[in-house]
């Protein structure tokens, strides 16, 4: 049976969300999290495993220094309190990929606690407030096969990669977002985006969301204005930035549809499906005291140095909306232009294209206008397009040597976005560079005055710009490969007028 959803201003008219965002973020440590394991992406199934994080009898763990020191370092970016003793739990749960039948997590005494995070949403500033930043291990990974979709209905067998099993994972939660309205889609893809960038500026994770390395899990609810908080639903290990905009907005629908037809909403963990957009149900949602946390036996407790703790703090890197308001200045863009940048997602790519080599207004030009149209008509992030900063300023490096117009410019554009090399290689093998032989455009022009006496006479009286159609002549007879402004330039001289 089919159910028609509400439209989504209906629903924010009606209903205020509530969402909430847990992000783990997987560390970019040498070793695991309590071994000396590797922690590569890849490698055969269950080749980058030991006793310890196989969870075998007689194994001790031992917390691996990194992954301390880089999860202070993300909780300083977070403006996060850095407790000066924490220690680690047992949380007790059972799945296939879970060697030990529990995870050594943080529980009532995590190592950061009480920060927040701006993020610029519709030109406001929303302060995005941390709960808790803690750390723990990753668990494996379940692999269903035979069936076409990779998941475990229709699969005919299991298997489990334990590679992935104690890698460091970084878990970061935010408490209640309230007050957004409408906008807590775009709230929550603005928070990821930028926590993404911090924890990259930082360097502690490559925060790569299709290797899974930075995963998020997204709960939202609705309630009527003024009464109590819905009940949430959580829609676990999202792994895109334009999936976790989808996915709050999906549930938004699906449960103002439940609601309105009397039902109630089931607290549970669901499954964002990216071909659909929709959320199908997972399991019933524990609560904490379902996990059975009691204190790591096999762990001493963490006490930072406060000394180091600062020493960590005044080594941290300028941070991304640092950063931006320093390109803002150098690009000379205004908040309205900076922010066209941002919801593009093309701040880095705008900065790579100017370091290779070409000028802000050019590299905003291409990124935000042909690439920014081809990402939306394809459905993908605009740094998945396909093209590189190194080639766009290679692109634009042409058209400055007159090698390409603007026309041109864009048939090499869509070249290089769909494979086809680099764009001195297209514009070669297409035959696209502008006609610059002054002989051969002199020709041309000469033919389009003789077979356009009528224009020629209307330029000659005064009429200047009659020129542009004798120039749009000149254009077809040589293919669009002319400059425009050379051709002008041309046409006026040959007719003796003044431009």
């Amino acid at each position: 049976m089919t159910t028609t959803l509400p439209a989504y201003d209906e629903v924010v008219a009606r209903f205020e969300p509530v969402i909430g965002l847990e992000t783990h973020v997987e560390l970019g440590t040498n070793t695991k999290m309590f071994c000396g394991c590797p922690t590569d992406f890849g490698g055969e199934p269950n080749t980058r495993v030991c006793p310890v994080c196989l969870g075998l009898p007689g194994s001790l763990p031992v917390a691996n220094k990194a992954a301390i020191e880089a999860i202070i370092r993300i909780g300083l970016a977070l403006n996060c309190s850095i407790a000066e003793w924490c220690r680690f739990a047992r949380k007790n749960y059972f799945y296939p990929d879970m060697p030990k039948n529990f995870q050594i997590s943080q529980y009532d005494e995590p190592i950061c606690v009480d920060g927040y995070l701006d993020v610029e949403v519709g030109g406001e500033t929303v302060r995005i407030e941390i709960e808790r930043v803690h750390l723990e291990e990753d668990t494996g990974k379940s692999l269903h096969v035979g069936g076409a979709t990779g998941r475990i209905q229709g699969a005919t067998e299991s298997l489990v990669d334990y590679n992935r099993a104690g890698i460091p994972l970084v878990e970061i939660v935010t408490k209640p977002i309230t007050g957004t309205g409408a906008l807590a889609p775009d709230v929550a893809k603005a928070y990821v985006t930028e926590l993404r960038d911090v924890i990259r500026t930082l360097g502690v994770s490559d925060v790569r969301m299709e290797e899974g390395s930075l995963r998020c899990d997204v709960n939202t609810s609705l309630n009527l204005p003024g009464a109590e908080w819905g009940t949430r639903t959580e829609t676990k290990n999202v792994n895109s930035l334009r999936s976790v905009e989808r996915a709050v907005r999906s549930e938004m629908l699906r449960q103002a549809s439940v609601l309105d037809a009397g039902g109630r909403i089931t607290q549970e963990t669901r499954h964002f499906h990216e071909d659909t957009g929709d959320t199908t149900p997972g399991r019933s949602k524990e609560t904490a005291t379902d996990y059975r946390y009691f204190p790591e036996p096999d762990l001493v407790p963490i006490a930072p140095d406060p000394a180091w703790v600062a020493e960590l703090k005044a080594a941290l890197p300028e941070l991304p909306r640092v950063h931006r308001r320093r390109l803002q200045e150098q690009w000379g863009l205004s908040d309205l232009d900076m922010q066209s940048v941002l919801n593009a997602g093309a701040v880095e790519l705008i900065e790579a294209t100017v370091a290779a080599g070409t000028t802000p207004a050019a590299a905003r030009k291409w990124w935000l206008g042909e690439l920014s149209r081809r990402a939306n008509e394809s459905g993908v992030e605009l740094a998945e397009i396909g093209a590189t900063p190194a080639q766009v300023a290679e692109l634009q490096g042409l058209v400055d040597a007159g090698k390409l117009n603007d026309k041109m410019a864009r048939t090499v554009l869509e070249g290089v976005v769909d494979g086809e090399g680099s764009p001195t290689e297209i514009m070669t093998n297409r035959g696209l560079e502008v006609v610059s032989d002054t002989g051969a455009l002199t020709a041309a022009v000469d033919e389009a005055i003789a077979a356009n006496p009528g224009i020629a006479d209307k330029i000659r009286s005064g009429k200047v710009a009659a020129v542009g159609a004798l120039v749009g002549a000149v254009m077809k007879t040589t293919r669009g490969q002319a400059d425009a402004k050379t051709l002008r330039e041309l046409i006026l001289e040959r007719l003796g007028v003044q431009g």
